[in-house]
């Protein structure tokens, strides 16, 4: 007795292809960035069992006179440049780039904060002795990449990153379930699943978060 093999509507086979290959371009995209954000969604849940110890660095030196004019005058103001001049001598003296960075400018001195992912540092001058201190604080690579996940302090490139690996998630996602859709008839389980992975989470925050 022979059988006849099912037989697949074009449509169909033409959608199964295109899901496919948007599915796993997509998964190609997320891999290392799904598993970096899985990481560190699990190191910040148990960021108060996992041990940081922050070291911090202190540098002092006195800016020269004829540069110290630079930042005189009796204003106050926030979002100020540093000189060029500044900038360049600072980096010489102390190895700390200050190059198109701003500052606030108060009565007694030029604070320029530089906050960065896993740290924080900072630089003040004294506008009238010309006295420089510098701190940089380093809290580690869990904490790196634990800003990184939060896009704290990260700039605007790693803000586009995040944007894109946003839209291959979605795209991953709605791919998946459009797949999972397709194939429900031979997968008894799979709405099921579904609807345990929606309800779980809701759930919870029904039940347990206040």
């Amino acid at each position: 007795m022979s059988t006849t093999p099912i037989q697949r509507s074009p449509g169909r086979a033409f959608w199964l292809k295109q899901l496919h290959q948007w599915h796993w371009i997509s998964s190609a995209l997320c891999l290392i960035g799904m598993l970096l954000f899985a990481i560190t969604g699990f190191t910040l849940n148990h960021a108060g069992q996992i041990e940081a110890k922050p070291s911090t660095q202190h540098r002092q030196a006195e800016l020269p006179a004829p540069l110290l004019s630079t930042l005189a005058g009796d204003d106050e103001r926030k979002g100020t440049a540093v000189p060029p001049a500044v900038a360049d001598w600072v980096r010489g003296a102390l190895g700390v780039d200050l190059a198109g960075r701003r500052g606030d400018l108060s009565e007694d001195d030029f604070y320029i904060s530089m906050p960065r992912p896993g740290g924080d540092a900072w630089l003040s001058i004294d506008r009238q002795t010309g006295k420089i201190e510098y701190e940089r604080t380093d809290r580690g690579w869990i904490s790196y990449l634990n800003d990184l996940h939060k896009g704290r302090n990260a700039g605007p490139a790693w803000g586009w990153f995040i944007d894109v690996f946003a839209l291959a998630c979605m795209i991953f996602s709605v791919t998946g379930l459009l797949l999972l859709k397709m194939h429900a008839a031979q997968r008894g389980a799979t709405w099921p699943l579904v609807a345990f992975g929606l309800l779980l989470p809701l759930l919870l925050a029904l039940i347990f978060i206040h």
